[in-house]
């Protein structure tokens, strides 16, 4: 079908599936707003390892500068976010520090208004560092 508007794209989207096949299985067919560019990914999971929780949705930028994981001790959960560019780019979960990045087609520059800290802390968040 054609596209709604020029670049449009489609994302993987659902909220608090039990896991990745619920998400992706019932996940709408439909462009992404205007005014978003990335597709979010959140995975919430035991220790062991198991889903507890799947989040997919489009968003702009902001929404994709902190990415990583994250332990909840007191719960005993592990949460990792990631975040990517193009069109249903979110198939796979994030389950570790390797693959909860930002990943884009096309360098993050100057036109996208991104200040100095911005810009080195989606590098710095990309970078695992």
């Amino acid at each position: 079908s054609a596209t709604p508007y020029p670049h449009g794209f489609k994302c993987f989207t659902c909220e608090k599936a039990a896991d990745n096949y619920e998400c992706n299985r019932w996940a709408p067919d439909v462009y992404c707003p205007r005014g978003t560019r990335y597709c979010f990914s959140q995975h919430m999971m035991k220790v062991t390892g198991e889903s507890v929780s799947v989040t997919k949705r489009c968003v702009p930028l902001e929404d994709c500068l902190s990415t990583g994981c994250t332990y909840i001790k007191h719960e005993e959960y592990k949460v990792c976010t990631s975040c990517c560019e193009g069109s249903i780019c979110n198939l796979p979960l994030p389950r570790n520090t390797t693959d909860a990045v930002f990943t884009t087609l096309s360098p993050l520059n100057k036109t996208q208004r991104l200040s100095q800290p911005a810009l080195l802390t989606a590098v710095c968040l990309w970078l695992g560092l």
